[in-house]
Order: C-alpha cells, then structure tokens, then sequence
C-alpha cells in the first residue's frame, strides 16, 4: 500500500515538474524569442504591416482593405462611397456578394452562391452599372467592357487591400475631377503605386488602395 502510494506521489511530481517546465519554455521563453527575433528581423510585418499617413499617424494595415465611404443619413441602411477616393472591391454594401458585408476582420469569406445563382448575377449587374455610372465624366465614359471582374466582385476573403491596376485607372477621372487635380497627376499617382508581380512571375501587377489614397491626400492638400 505504502509502496502505491509512493509511485502514485513520484508520478504525479513527475507530471507537474513536465508540466511546469513545458509552461515555462513552450508558453513564456519560445513565444519570447519568436517575438524578439522577429522584431530585430522583420518589425514591420511583426507589427502588423501597419501604415502610417504622413503624420506619422497608424491608419491601417497593408493586409486588410478599408472601406472609403460617407457618413450614414438618418433612415439609410447602406452607406455610399465616398467618390472622392478610390475605391476598393466591392465588400461593403448594396451589390457586395460576399459575407463580409464592411470589411470587418471579425469575419472573412466570400458568397458560397454558384455562378448562375440569380441573386449573385444581380449583384453583379448592379455593381457593374455603378461603377459605370460613378466613375463616368463629363469627358471620360466609362464602356461595360472597360469593368474588370474585381470591380464587381470580392476577393475570397472579402478582406483584399488591392484592386488591379486596370481598375484602378479606370477610377483617375473621376479621382480628377473630385479633387480638382489633372488626369495626368493622378494617373501618375497610381503607376507609382503599382507593384509588379513578385519576383517577376508571381501573382499579378496590383495597387494597394489604401498607400494609394494617403498618397492622394497629400497630392490634393499640396494642391490646394
């Protein structure tokens, strides 16, 4: 009995001293030195790929869209874009066919719909008629050809900070005119902030919406 007793205790030391010494390195010193090593090698993609305006001030991440949109009205359900800015893929309001519906980081996914769905090629119509109709001009009209798919559709996360540069261009008038800038101003603005595809075959050339209207605000403050 005593014996029992003894390995019993033996064992269940042996088992605590496990589970103490595991705590220590598994839970406080590798979490640590991962931290560590990535703050002195990689601080910025360790932070959070944050972006700073030229205040110096935190406004988002490289990794997460934001949505660019004016204030909501009494008795509005949706919000309006702001057609001040460029604009990003459609995750937030009316013709959005994703389940992230603000670009809220809380949930990420896209529309589980088939491609014949009737509600999902609604969505796409009406996305497609309001790109056309936003960003037409009085010099500038936009053709249903000149929409690429990414201008009406989300990303699979709902969440994708980038549009094409296709897209992107097909947004300078409007930027132009809404910020009383030139159209070669802006369309400059936007191949500066096109980045190739990486290492020169992966993925597809891309513009960061959000480094593309910090950008744009300067611009339009040093204008005016």
């Amino acid at each position: 009995m005593n014996n029992s007793v003894g390995s019993t205790g033996r064992l269940l030391w042996a088992g605590l001293r496990a589970l103490l010494v595991l705590t220590v390195v598994c839970g406080v010193l590798y979490p640590l030195a991962v931290t560590g090593i990535a703050q002195v090698a990689f601080p910025g993609k360790a932070n959070g790929s944050e972006i700073k305006d030229a205040g110096g001030k935190v406004v988002g991440s490289e990794l997460i869209g934001q949505t660019y949109n004016l204030p909501l009205k009494e008795g509005e359900e949706t919000a309006a874009p702001d057609l001040k800015w460029f604009q990003p893929r459609p995750s937030n309001g009316l013709g959005s066919n994703s389940v992230n519906t603000q670009y809220s980081i809380i949930l990420s996914g896209a529309t589980n719909r088939s491609g014949d769905n009737e509600d999902l090629i609604q969505w796409v119509k009406d996305a497609k008629a309001a790109v056309i109709k936003d960003n037409s001009t009085a010099d500038y009209k936009v053709k249903p050809s000149d929409v690429p798919a990414e201008a009406v559709t989300s990303s699979g996360s709902g969440l994708d900070p980038h549009i094409s540069p296709e897209y992107a261009k097909l947004q300078v008038h409007r930027i132009a005119e809404k910020n009383h800038l030139t159209v070669a101003a802006v369309d400059k603005l936007v191949a500066d902030h096109t980045d190739d595809r990486i290492l020169g075959f992966i993925g597809e050339p891309r513009v960061n919406v959000l480094q593309l209207n910090i950008a744009l605000k300067q611009l339009a403050t040093a204008k005016g």
